[in-house]
């Protein structure tokens, strides 16, 4: 019997397992790399055992052995990293320890994608050819470039010119390599405007197979999903269609003697033709939402089939409807860039419960990070997730909506505004999502900040009112009169703040204190109703009435975050005075993140274009071209390959030509 499990896994599903286990009185064991030091999964554990290299969570002998050294005497791989490693699965059981998920025999006819397509297809599965990358054609494109060992988007590559065709392909075995050591890529038909529908499967040690709901997770930004939702608006449309899919589904299943949980991925057309895609041998980033709409806790279940337990002959019927979304530190509006940092304040002030549900109409956060956490660039960068539950589509995605809008996320950019728009779309809610959605819909639309113009207006006037009475917080001298206040007439007083991001707009605010009130002579029909270091209320008039907003300020070091039940935005407080030497050089090519250099393109005296790749990062696993910020020529490269850089170090610099 299972009595203590190590998660050989680090974030928000390690905390999700470690959740079910205190439920089921079982003891818990956390591994951490230096960077996770401080996690919050590491806290959080009975027994916590750090590993000595930073790809700890890859080494094979040192999880055994922190599974010794700790008394576990199970092992669950959560997602990711070794989840659907074969020599890790045979290591666990040989050492021992209870494998708390599928037998390796499984996880390695899955391993390669190629040899689980023609394994899926002697099983009467239907499959997409693949394509050998040396033999495609014009013809056949657009192709899909997949990594053979990978998943989560890594090692893919959409290719629809032919000469483009070696160099993504190349590209795709250098990320496969990094992410999964393998490098071994294949080509597949690409369907623009597919839809991702997977599904959940459970099987144990008795022959009893589960179908358990499925799954449509077509929002998708390079490959990686972005909301899923149970069950699928694709499938829920065409009669019959989920039938066909829960049977191909049993039939992957029990053609690879499969148990514990799974899921089956595929790829669908509008008229509900489907193609196996692969079957991930682990639990799903978005189980979550699954267990909302069945009431199941999927991680006990894995840990009953592990135990040898059996499962009952038919799985409950799902109701109503759960979405999930990913919340990234990533820019979208800036090519996804991904972001690191310190996260100086989380909370999600909606949320009900935390790695459960309760099948209430409510919202679930299952988190990797709390205030104070770390954002590495050596990880994933996906956040948390935040999961609604309701007992219609429509109610689940403006429920989810509000719940992120009113989310408070400081000191690393994250896509929370996109998935918000997203969310609230009409075409969303009309249930018309595809793996083409962004295409269709326009990012830049869609990853626009939810706070328009007036509204970051007055969102830099909280911030300067906020800012003042932080600064004045002393008790003045004379009872009943504000701080700030003179008998005599003065000059008003600025304050400027910069907005966040690439426009970096200034807001210059003015305003008086008097004696009763505090004026703002820039704003009219803009009036303090309340005023405090931490929260402002404004009133802006409207004919006879007046709409009263609060906005509740935060301040990190020179960052300022103002947050309000529409969203949030950041500034920065502008110095009345610039340091000598603080402005970056016209034609600086700056790190938009942490990483390291992987490849250079030109040299220092080169002619560039704007535009023209220059080098390229590697960060979160990921490969990100930098590009020439204007034409000229490179009158400076400031790294080599190879090297570490941080978020705002000048890579480069490109003058006029004749400069």
């Amino acid at each position: 019997m299972i009595s203590k499990v190590l998660v050989a896994n680090r974030g928000e599903i390690a905390r999700r397992v470690f959740r079910t286990c205190r439920r089921l009185g079982l003891g818990t064991v956390a591994v951490y790399t230096d960077p996770d030091t401080g996690a919050p999964h590491v806290a959080e554990a009975d027994t916590r055992v750090r590993l000595d290299d930073i790809r700890g969570y890859l080494d094979v002998d040192a999880l055994i052995e922190a599974a010794r050294a700790s008394g576990a005497d199970a092992i669950h791989p959560g997602y990711g990293f070794l989840s659907e490693n074969a020599d890790f699965a045979n290591a666990v059981t040989a050492a021992g320890l209870a494998w708390i998920g599928p037998p390796a025999a499984a996880v390695t006819a899955m391993g390669s994608k190629i040899e689980a397509k023609k394994m899926m297809a002697a099983a009467g599965v239907p499959v997409l050819a693949e394509l050998d990358p040396a033999t495609v054609t014009a013809d056949q494109l657009p192709v899909l470039v997949k990594a053979s060992a990978g998943g989560g988007g890594r090692g893919m590559r959409v290719v629809t010119e032919l000469g483009a065709l070696a160099e993504e392909v190349a590209a795709a075995g250098r990320e496969a390599a990094s992410a999964f050591g393998d490098p071994t890529v294949f080509c597949e038909r690409y369907l623009p405007t597919g839809h991702h529908v997977e599904v959940q499967v459970l099987a144990d040690t008795h022959g009893t197979v589960w179908a358990v709901g499925e799954r449509e997770c077509s929002i998708q930004r390079r490959h990686q999903k972005v909301i899923e939702e149970a069950p699928s608006p694709l499938v829920e449309r065409i009669d019959g269609m989920r039938e066909r899919l829960f049977q191909a589904a049993r039939l992957a299943a029990e053609a690879i003697g499969y148990t514990g949980a799974g899921t089956v991925e595929f790829l669908a057309d509008d008229d509900g033709e489907f193609f196996f895609l692969e079957m991930n041998t682990r639990l799903q980033v978005e189980h979550p939402v699954t267990e909302a709409t069945t009431g199941l806790d999927l991680v006990e279940l894995q840990i009953q089939v592990a135990d040898g337990e059996r499962l009952p002959s038919q799985p409950p019927a799902a109701r109503g409807h759960s979405i999930e979304a990913r919340l990234y530190a990533e820019d979208p509006a800036q090519h996804w860039q991904p972001q690191a940092g310190t996260v100086e304040h989380f909370e999600v002030p909606a949320a009900a419960t935390e790695f459960h549900s309760t099948g209430r109409t409510e919202i679930r956060l299952d988190s990797g990070i709390v205030t104070g956490s770390a954002v590495s660039i050596h990880y994933d960068p996906m956040l948390a997730k935040v999961i609604s539950y309701a007992p219609t589509r429509r109610t689940a995605a403006l429920l989810l909506a509000d719940a992120l809008a009113r989310t408070r996320l400081h000191g690393v950019r994250t896509n929370r505004d996109l998935l918000v728009n997203v969310l609230r779309h009409r075409g969303f809610l009309a249930g018309d999502t595809d793996t083409a959605f962004f295409d269709s819909h326009g990012l830049p639309a869609l990853a626009a900040p939810l706070l328009d113009e007036a509204a970051v207006r007055l969102a830099a006037v909280a911030a300067a009112i906020a800012e003042t009475e932080h600064n004045r917080a002393v008790a003045t001298a004379l009872p009943g009169i504000r701080s700030g206040w003179r008998n005599v007439v003065s000059a008003d007083q600025h304050k400027t703040f910069r907005l966040a991001g690439p426009e970096q707009t200034e807001y210059r605010v003015g305003y008086r204190y008097t004696r009763t009130a505090i004026a703002l002579p820039d704003d009219e029909g803009v009036r303090v109703v309340a005023a405090g270091p931490d929260r402002v209320v404004l009133a802006v008039d409207a004919g006879a009435a007046a709409a009263e907003t609060a906005f509740d300020v935060r301040r990190h070091g020179d960052a300022v975050f103002v947050d309000s039940p529409t969203g949030g935005v950041e500034f920065a407080v502008v110095p009345r005075f610039v340091e000598p030497g603080s402005q970056l050089a016209a034609g600086s090519l700056v790190a938009p993140m942490p990483g390291v250099v992987i490849r250079i393109a030109a040299e220092a005296g080169d002619a560039v274009t704007a535009g023209q790749p220059l080098l390229w990062l590697e960060a979160m696993k990921m490969e990100h071209t930098l590009t020439a910020p204007n034409d000229g020529v490179l009158k400076e490269l400031n790294v080599i390959a190879g090297q570490q850089v941080d978020v705002g170090t000048v890579l480069a610099v490109v003058s006029e030509p004749d400069n």
